[in-house]
């Protein structure tokens, strides 16, 4: 049994532990309200904030660095035409895309109306043509920046301007190869239904890359992240070797619902592999 005196500092240490622990809970809610102010009536002022939650314009200051260091929050120019009193402008503080994720919107399923429209319309085969072009956009957007690098710097670069369009991409490397990791995904929630979004993309991802690549994970099928292998199988010319490409989760067959793997190659929806 500790002394006396032990026993004094062990519940010392647990008050304050429970202290910062409370301290924590509470910043994160107050940034998940600061937040929310943001999302439900737009670009807002620190001294704004202050005064709605009650709390001091240092206090909402540090909050507000915070949700800028996580990227959902950013600083944005005043209105043209706004009335501006004497002195300096004040910092007018507003949600990224990644910020508004977060909050439930109609855009979601606005998109998957959309898609079974086309389906309903056209069949499978439209909806599959309209991914490709959805992922020829963004292909077309980082080709100049990847076209100029070299093979082996594609990947970090490719997290990069993922990041940069609210995927929060990262690099890492396996003994394999090198996996590009997507942490949160836009379109996820349409993608769970239409697949093709996830194909079309990976296959954007392979010409990129100038490889074939797999798809091993992704969050529209449940996956905590978007997981996309880049094989390390590059010759000492620079050229990869042609390897079959998994772009789906495994499917199911109808005999005691065994699965078997869908190997796509990194081609154009018509195009044959």
């Amino acid at each position: 049994m500790p002394a006396p005196g032990r026993q004094a500092e062990i519940g010392n240490i647990a008050v304050v532990k429970s202290a910062v622990t409370l301290l924590g809970s509470d910043d994160v809610r107050t940034r998940d309200r600061v937040a929310r102010a943001l999302h439900e009536h737009g670009p807002q002022t620190a001294a704004a904030l202050s005064m709605r939650f009650g709390l001091t314009p240092a206090a909402v200051r540090r909050h507000l660095e915070a949700l800028i260091a996580a990227g959902k929050v950013c600083e944005v120019p005043e209105p043209k035409g706004r009335v501006r009193h004497r002195g300096r402008p004040a910092k007018l503080f507003a949600l990224t895309d990644l910020g508004r994720s977060a909050f439930p919107h109609a855009y979601d399923s606005l998109a998957a109306a959309a898609l079974r429209y086309v389906a309903q319309l056209v069949g499978e085969p439209g909806v599959r043509e309209f991914a490709y072009r959805h992922a020829a956009e963004l292909e077309g957007r980082y080709a100049t920046v990847l076209a100029q690098l070299d093979r082996r710097e594609r990947p970090a670069a490719l997290a990069e301007a993922l990041t940069a369009d609210g995927y929060a991409a990262s690099v890492e490397t396996v003994p394999t190869g090198t996996q590009i990791c997507q942490h949160h995904c836009p379109i996820a929630h349409v993608a769970a239904e239409f697949p093709q979004l996830c194909e079309a993309e990976t296959q954007a991802f392979a010409r990129l890359l100038d490889i074939h690549v797999q798809r091993l994970a992704t969050i529209a099928h449940g996956d905590g992240v978007c997981t996309t292998h880049i094989p390390a199988a590059v010759q000492p010319d620079g050229d990869s070797r042609h390897l079959p490409v998994l772009t789906q989760r495994p499917r199911r067959t109808r005999r005691r619902g065994r699965r078997q793997p869908t190997s796509t190659q990194a081609t154009r929806p018509y195009e044959k592999a």
